[in-house]
């Protein structure tokens, strides 16, 4: 059996939702501009970070890695904004 920092270790890398809009299911008063796809850099609510790397799409959720933690998540495709850049 692994020990506990171990599996706190292997716990911590399981998705998880990236927001209190997306655990609450509170609604996001702007559409996005135009759709996310595999690749795409994102922010996913009104301020400018963190970034996150688009995985995968699948319907209306959106796999992705936090680009400065490595963190995945999972969020609604419609909190997705691209980032400038």
């Amino acid at each position: 059996m692994p020990s506990a920092p171990d599996r706190a270790r292997e716990w911590n890398r399981v998705m998880s939702l990236s927001s209190y809009a997306d655990v609450f299911n509170l609604p996001v008063p702007e559409a996005p501009a135009e759709p996310v796809a595999p690749g795409d850099l994102v922010r996913t609510g009104p301020n400018l970070f963190p970034h996150y790397e688009v995985l995968a799409v699948s319907g209306d959720k959106a796999w992705l890695r936090n680009v400065q933690t490595g963190e995945d998540h999972l969020a609604a495709v419609d909190r997705c904004r691209k980032v400038e850049g």
